[in-house]
């Protein structure tokens, strides 16, 4: 088979890169044929044994010749005596000549007898030989044509050898983006990290923009961030609650968006979903009253002011409040406020605000990024990220909102890990907020609550599972998938997951440092391949590993999609869902970022590139097969618009 085309091997903008699959194309062909020897031609004549033959053959004959022998001699001396005594006259001449002549014709037949046997003797020794001449002709003959037989089978093996040696191992496991979604379910920080540095590097490298939402607390885009900084670009970081001063993410949406964004963010610490067009109408009228672009610790004065708690004065010396709003705030639902309900609602809807009181008063003019990075501290309390993480993508679905429909599905994509920690109605917003401007969304769940059951694979999205530790949502994620597949997992895979990379540290703020100098910026790179080894602890991780186990590249195992199975997968494994015109597919891929720099991996998918070779004529002349990626950019077109978090005045 001819080999594949180079092609395959580059980076495609409209292919969402999930993770790498271990497959041969080309089978093992086994060890090479053993070469023959004359030993397998038959048996050898043993040219010691043919002469032990012979001897005991003319030993055999002079044993049978010996009576002739001693009776020839005993007449050869008869026939002297009776010449004798012929001479001596004491026999007549007469009776002498009889004797000698009887006597004489004996021993030449005795003599005529030992010579018949040793010629009978010579035959057989002469046929044995003859024989044994034919044998070696036929076993040299037949030597001949096996390793002529040999020789052909070793050239075959030897051309599957090759091809398998050669042969790519690790394909691009993608989903097309004309899907809308990508859920993960399950998986730990560091198979967080792997998978969402090989998607967004890659959205990233194919000409993108990507904002990551990141409520794990685990830091896991920090190689990614690594990987723009190598790629020339300057990522935003901010590291919530501390850079929320610097943080102007819906700041200046319309009244009625901004009030819409902080009844959600209230509804946070409430257990049930709850109607929050109460909360909407009181925080739509405070706005009303505050103005345009009002901040947050404006309306948490107003509120305070709605629900009489503390001296208002103390927001009038401020500058928070005007006299005039403060009348106008107390006069909002009736003079002195007379409803007890408003003035429990005002108040809960205080309590929770003052966690954003801080929300964009230091914001400065900050360059422009195709990476941005939204994280919350993990030193914070769980409730003040969870409020934090809600009003991030809450005031993101707005600007979405607002935002036109992008010419590219895809061109900004929006990672939110951890999304289960966010509500139902949150999260359906984002959802149909994406669908509708063509922004691509990945949203990773750490378990699979009721509330992600419910939206697990909803719309056309594709769904990817990774290790669930839980047995629940091992047999969950098992039905989802179907346990009549059976997927193919790399010795590799599991090798390299057990050494891990780990997540030491947190993010640092970018924000507060977007001015520092060309000299203290990160090295800038072009090649994907080369950032991932020098710039992420995959890479690292991943080239320590393969010297150790390179013996292990070809071995894999099988397993069925059980619950057990789901429960052991190796940390980067990810098991890979989606629907296309040909039926659902499921396929098993690494997520593990370092194996694009593998010299046998390739971004072309492995089904596409077997019907390539398929198709190709035998003929064709060999081409040289692609070891690895290719750099060269994609023809993307024109870019279009990019996302502003701001809304244009």
């Amino acid at each position: 088979m001819a080999d594949v085309h180079p092609e395959h091997a580059q980076l495609q903008a409209d292919r969402i890169y999930l993770g790498w699959q271990y497959a041969l194309l080309h089978p093992d062909p086994g060890p090479a044929p053993r070469r023959p020897s004359p030993v397998d031609s038959g048996p050898v004549t043993n040219d010691k044994a043919d002469a032990e033959w012979m001897r005991r053959e003319r030993l055999n004959e002079a044993l049978l010749n010996r009576p002739m022998k001693v009776f020839r001699a005993f007449t050869t001396a008869l026939a002297v005596l009776i010449l004798v005594l012929g001479v001596t006259e004491l026999l007549r001449w007469s009776f002498a000549a009889a004797g000698l002549v009887t006597v004489g014709g004996i021993a030449v037949f005795c003599s005529y007898a030992i010579r018949q046997g040793n010629r009978a003797v010579r035959h057989r020794i002469q046929e044995r030989q003859a024989v044994g001449d034919r044998q070696r002709e036929e076993r040299d003959r037949e030597l001949f044509q096996a390793q002529e037989e040999h020789a052909a089978r070793y050239r075959e093996w030897a051309e599957r050898k090759e091809r398998y040696d050669r042969q790519l191992t690790w394909y691009a496991v993608t989903v097309p983006d004309e899907i809308d979604r990508i859920d993960v379910a399950g998986g730990t920080l560091p198979g967080w990290s792997a998978l969402i540095t090989l998607l967004g590097a890659t959205r990233l490298y194919s000409g993108g923009h990507l904002t990551v939402l990141d409520l794990s607390e685990g830091a896991i885009a920090k190689d990614l961030i690594e990987l723009a900084r190598r790629g020339g670009d300057d990522p935003l970081v901010w590291v919530l609650p501390g850079d929320l001063p610097r943080l102007d993410l819906g700041a200046t949406l319309p009244p009625e968006a901004f009030a819409d964004v902080l009844a959600h963010v209230v509804s946070v610490s409430e257990e049930h979903p709850r109607d929050l067009s109460f909360d909407n109408a009181i925080l739509e009228r405070v706005l009303e009253v505050l103005g345009e672009n009002a901040t947050i610790n404006q309306v948490t004065a107003a509120l305070r002011a709605l629900a009489q708690v503390g001296d208002p004065r103390e927001d009038l010396l401020t500058g928070l409040i005007t006299a005039t709003q403060l009348e106008r705030i107390g006069t909002l639902f009736g003079r002195g406020v007379s409803d007890r309900v408003v003035i429990e609602r005002a108040w809960a809807l205080e309590s929770q605000l003052r966690k954003l009181e801080t929300l964009g008063s230091e914001a400065v003019r900050l360059p422009p990024a195709r990476l941005r990075v939204v994280s919350m501290d993990r030193q914070a309390g769980v409730l003040g990220n969870r409020v934090l993480g809600t009003y991030v993508a809450t005031a993101l679905t707005h600007i979405l909102r607002q935002s036109p429909a992008s010419e590219r599905p895809w061109y900004h994509t929006i990672i939110v890990a951890g999304a289960d920690k966010l509500r139902g109605d949150v999260l359906d917003r984002l959802m149909d907020a994406c669908e509708t401007s063509r922004t691509g969304l990945v949203l990773t769940y750490r378990a699979l609550t009721p509330t992600v059951r419910e939206r697990l694979g909803r719309g056309h999205a594709a769904v990817t599972f990774m290790r669930l530790g839980n047995a629940e949502d091992a047999r969950i994620a098992s039905e989802h998938v179907g346990t009549e597949h059976r997927l193919e997992i790399a010795q590799l895979t599991e090798t390299i997951s057990a050494t891990g990379a780990g997540l030491d540290g947190g993010y640092v703020s970018t924000v507060g440092h977007a001015d520092e100098g060309e000299d203290d910026r990160a090295v800038r790179g072009t090649d994907l391949k080369e950032d991932i080894t020098s710039s992420t602890e995959w890479g690292r991780q991943a080239t320590k590993a393969m010297g150790e186990t390179e013996r292990v590249l070809h071995r894999s195992r099988e397993f069925l999609v059980e619950p057990h199975q789901l429960q052991q997968l190796p940390t980067t494994s990810v098991i890979v869902t989606d629907a296309t015109a040909q039926g659902r597919r499921v396929r098993m891929a690494d997520a593990n970022p370092a194996i694009l720099t593998f010299p046998k991996t390739t971004l072309g998918e492995f089904d596409e590139i077997k019907e390539a070779v398929l198709e190709r004529a035998p003929e064709e002349p060999r081409r040289h097969e692609p070891t690895a990626f290719e750099s060269a950019p994609p023809n993307l077109g024109p870019p279009p618009a990019r996302l502003d978090w701001r809304r244009r005045q």
